[in-house]
This record gives C-alpha cells, structure tokens and sequence, in this order.
C-alpha cells in the first residue's frame, strides 16, 4: 500500500465515522450543510474522504447533529491523520525545507508549548548560525539532500511565534546543551548570548538544569516537545514518535513538571549561560 493511499484510507473512515453520526441525527446532508452555513457539496466531500475537515468543521457537525460530546475523539483522530500526512511528506517529498514547513500548522494552532531539550538548544531559540551548524549535521549523519540554507530560512521565519502575544513557552534544557559545542565555539557563543536575551521575552520561561543536579524526581529522557494537552513529538535518533493518546500525554506532562521542578529559572538561569560563555573565551 503507498503513502498516499493509507492516508486517503484514513481519512475515508473519518468520513464515514461522521456520516453515521449525520445518518443517527435523522439529518439529510443538505440539511446539515445548510445549517452550518456550507456549500451543499461540503458534506459529500468531507463523507468521502476528499476533504479534510478542520476542528471547526468537525465541532459544528457533532453540534448540529446533536453529538457534540464524540467532537473531541474526532479531533484527535484528525490530529493523527495530520500527523501521519506529515510523516510521509517527509518521507515522499526530499529535502530539509519540507520537513521545517510540515509542522507549521501545528505550531500555527498551539496556544502553550512545553519543551525539554537534552541535546541541543531548541529551534525556536537557535540563531541562523546554530541552526546551519545542527541541519549540517543531519546532512551528513542521514545523507539528507542539502538545502539547509532554504531550511534555516523556514526556522528562523517560523520564530516570530515568540512575539505572538497568544502564546506561551516554557523550556528547559540540560546545563551540558549549554557546553557542547554545535558547528565552532564562535557559533555557541553567539547562540548563548541570543539564549539569554529571547530568555527575557514576556513570553518565554525558560529554565536550565544544573550539572550534578540530585535526579531522584527528574532524570534526563529523549527530548520532547508538548503542544497544548493535545500532541507530544518526541525525538529519537532515527525519527519523530507522534504521541496524541491523553494517557501518555498525561505522563510526559508529569515528567515536565518534576524536571521543571528541578531547573533554575530567571536570574540564575542566565548565570549558567554566562558561565558557559566564559568557560568558551
């Protein structure tokens, strides 16, 4: 079975799962899309499968049809096929531009991000120079195709989220991201001095964890990043795990706040990063 197909599959049981919920309200699809204010062929094509239905979408059509307590599953179900459209774009289509663009709606849509880093500092917060030096060496480890200055553009564009007074960030990273050097020690200077600044935006928390840290309530795991309560990414050596079940979401929040718990913030923060920057002059 290709790509496409297992995606055109999934979506035609959403389709259908919503049909049934229409056919169970004793509502004809004309008079459900007349109701909602849609172009009478809007119903067909998302029963289909050949349209996509967007969250809204979703919560008007439960609402309609009297339903509105199944909006919820069904979100999450979209959310999934999203996430598996993603997956194989990045499969199907060469290049690390694309993989930087797949997450846009994701990010467009996330009002709370929480992020834990172990490995490097995280892309939102990377300078041009960091991010160049980390997509080099995807390139090299995974035999990418090179178009990482169209990537590094995408990245650094997508940072205006950080200036949206609709969102919020809270962070942490490992003391040791701070000291492991990414491209030259030149690059991780100026990517520490960038650290400490975007740390003072209203919008960002950010926290470190301290070397020789006791770890009885938080120990160092993969690196993972939550948006809202709805999906976590978490990233592996060799892809991306798409977490979107509430009871593994519930977990990973757990571990947040137990390793946030442990993390220094504001001033003492920045002291970590101004030692580091030292510890490299």
């Amino acid at each position: 079975m290709s790509a496409s197909s297992s995606v055109q599959q999934a979506r035609q049981a959403l389709g259908q799962r919503l049909r049934d919920i229409r056919r169970d309200s004793g509502l004809s699809a004309r008079a459900l899309a007349e109701a909602a204010g849609w172009h009478e062929s809007k119903c067909s094509k998302i029963q289909s499968g050949r349209v996509m239905p967007s969250e809204a979408d979703i919560r008007t059509w439960t609402a309609i049809c009297g339903a509105p307590g199944q909006a919820a599953d069904l979100i999450a179900t979209a959310r999934n096929i999203e996430g598996m459209y993603i997956e194989w774009l990045r499969l199907e289509r060469s290049g690390l531009k694309r993989a930087q663009e797949s997450v846009r709606p994701l990010f467009q849509r996330t009002r709370r991000f929480r992020m834990y880093q172990s490995w490097v500092v995280p892309g939102l917060l990377q300078t041009p120079a960091y991010t160049r030096a980390v997509l080099n060496t995807i390139v090299s480890l995974r035999s990418a195709p090179d178009d990482v200055d169209d990537a590094v553009a995408v990245r650094i564009e997508r940072q205006k989220v950080l200036h949206s007074g609709d969102h919020r960030f809270a962070i942490l990273v490992e003391e040791w991201v701070l000291r492991t050097v990414i491209g030259t020690p030149d690059v991780l200077i100026g990517q520490l001095g960038h650290l400490s600044t975007v740390s003072a935006l209203p919008s960002v928390s950010l926290g470190v964890i301290p070397l020789g840290s006791p770890r009885g309530s938080g120990w160092p795991v993969e690196s993972f990043t939550m948006y809202d309560d709805a999906q976590v990414n978490v990233e592996l050596v060799s892809a991306h795990l798409t977490i979107t079940q509430p009871a593994e979401i519930a977990e990973y929040s757990r571990t947040f706040s137990a390793l946030a718990g442990i993390a220094v913030h504001g001033a003492e923060a920045r002291s970590l990063i101004t030692s580091a920057i030292n510890a490299l002059g």
